[in-house]
């Protein structure tokens, strides 16, 4: 069995203000440690349910460079820096078993959400149109405890999307349908939690802080937050053949909106972007959704280059 575990930051608990998550401030030490010891409690979860998995831990925060490798968990092998194939989701493959999402946070614009953003806070929004399969669900949704909360869906129900809007969940989890892969946990504030459960059926989610606004929220002890990861970590991957792939199907509308309209200049060299009404906006159709994610993988890259 193969597991990869992607880390972001702002989800994790203790955590509520840039300080923790920029290199350049002083409370970002604090929030490497915090990081570190959430990824290690689910490496560890995952390891109680599955003793001989081949665990992948993908930092996937900011510049990829913030997990202390000294103090991971041995058992695990770690992937580390920048730029590489997939970003967040470097080292997923269609031979993993399951995907499991620690410390996420809500899209841009949605909230109240801790750090809420999408990418690199430059993409204001991105909106995907395409058939959205549910997979091969063989559950319905319950509830079974206070900090682990599972939703589902009825077998074989295929929906048309119609110009969603989705944030970092949405688009890594869309990925890993892509490639088969369930995404069977996410970890971050009760917003980003909603968020999973919306989008991915039959994904167990573990708030492990309720926002109170962007940089607000009432947290759980980290050693609390840490035992339930733990536990919801070996749940959701004894149960991952149960939750269904979040899959997109092509042809697929894509629009994105940039928060400088420099980007959009820089987007319009890309063949197959276009210009829609206004400033921000750019527009591209894609024929399945790995092409998709790798394009705007691509724009968010280029809207962090600024005029000359």
């Amino acid at each position: 069995m193969k597991a990869l575990i992607s880390v972001d930051m702002e989800g994790i608990s203790g955590i509520v203000h840039s300080f923790e998550t920029n290199p350049e401030r002083y409370d970002y030490q604090r929030g490497r440690e915090l990081m570190t010891a959430e990824a290690n409690a689910v490496i560890a979860g995952v390891l109680d349910a599955e003793p001989t998995a081949d665990v992948l831990v993908a930092d996937s925060h900011g510049t990829f460079r913030n997990l202390l490798p000294e103090q991971l968990d041995r058992r695990a092998r770690l992937v580390r820096g920048k730029p590489r194939a997939l970003n967040m989701l470097a080292g997923l493959d269609a031979e993993t078993d399951a995907a499991l999402f620690v410390g996420y946070h809500v899209r841009a614009g949605e909230g109240p959400g801790v750090l809420a953003h999408t990418m690199n806070g430059e993409i204001l929004d991105v909106r995907v149109a395409g058939r959205a399969q549910s997979g091969d669900v063989r559950m319905t949704g319950h509830a079974q405890s206070d900090d682990v909360r599972v939703t589902g869906r009825e077998p074989g129900e295929d929906v048309r999307t119609t110009t969603r809007s989705l944030g970092e969940i949405g688009l890594n989890a869309a990925m890993a349908g892509h490639l088969g892969v369930p995404v069977v946990l996410l970890s971050g504030d009760d917003a980003a939690c909603a968020e999973a459960a919306d989008l991915i059926p039959g994904t167990v989610t573990v708030p492990v802080k309720e926002a109170l606004g962007m940089a607000a929220a009432v947290t759980l002890h980290p050693e609390e937050a840490r035992d339930r990861l733990r536990r919801a970590a070996a749940d959701a991957v004894s149960r991952r053949t149960e939750i269904p792939l979040l899959v997109l199907t092509g042809p697929l509308e894509v629009e994105v909106d940039l928060a400088i309209p420099h980007t959009v200049d820089l987007a319009t060299l890309v063949p197959g972007v276009s210009r829609t009404a206004g400033a921000r906006t750019v527009a591209f159709t894609a024929p399945d959704y790995g092409t998709a994610y790798r394009l705007i993988l691509l724009l968010a890259q280029l809207s962090t280059i600024r005029p000359a």
